[in-house]
C-alpha cells in the first residue's frame, strides 16, 4: 500500500518553469515504477512520463521531450517532475502514480495522488 501527496503546482506564465514533487509514504517506493499523468478539463488523462524503480530508466510522452524531466530520490521516497518551457497546452490538473512495471498504460498504475494544479498563462 502507497499514499502519494503532489505538490508544487501553481500559475506560471509562458516559458517559465515549475518543478513538482510527488511524496510517498512507507519504504517500499524503491519497488515501484512512478508515473505522470496530467488531465485537462474535459479531456482524457495522459500519460507524460515515467521513471522505473532504478532511476536509470526514463520515458517521455513526445509531447514534452526535451523540455520535462522526472527524477526520483528513493531515500526521501519522493519523485520529481521539472517542467520548462511550458506553454499553455500545459495547463491540466497533474497526478503522481506508482506501479508494479514501467508503461504509458493509466491502468497498469496501482495507486495515485490527488492531482495538483498547473496553469500556464499566454
Amino acid at each position: 500500500q502507497v499514499q502519494l501527496v503532489e505538490s508544487g503546482g501553481g500559475l506560471v506564465q509562458a516559458g517559465g518553469s515549475l518543478r513538482l514533487s510527488c511524496a510517498a509514504s512507507g519504504r517500499t517506493f524503491g519497488r515501484y515504477t512512478m508515473g505522470w499523468f496530467r488531465q485537462a478539463p474535459g479531456k482524457e488523462r495522459e500519460f507524460v512520463a515515467r521513471i522505473h524503480r532504478s532511476g536509470g530508466t526514463t520515458y517521455y510522452a513526445d509531447s514534452v521531450k526535451g523540455r520535462f524531466t522526472i527524477s526520483r530520490d528513493n531515500a526521501k521516497n519522493t519523485v520529481y517532475l521539472q517542467m520548462n518551457s511550458l506553454e499553455p497546452e500545459a495547463t491540466a490538473v497533474y497526478y503522481c502514480a506508482a506501479g508494479a512495471f514501467g508503461t504509458v498504460a493509466s491502468s497498469a498504475y496501482n495507486y495515485w495522488g490527488q492531482g495538483t494544479q498547473v496553469t500556464v498563462s499566454s
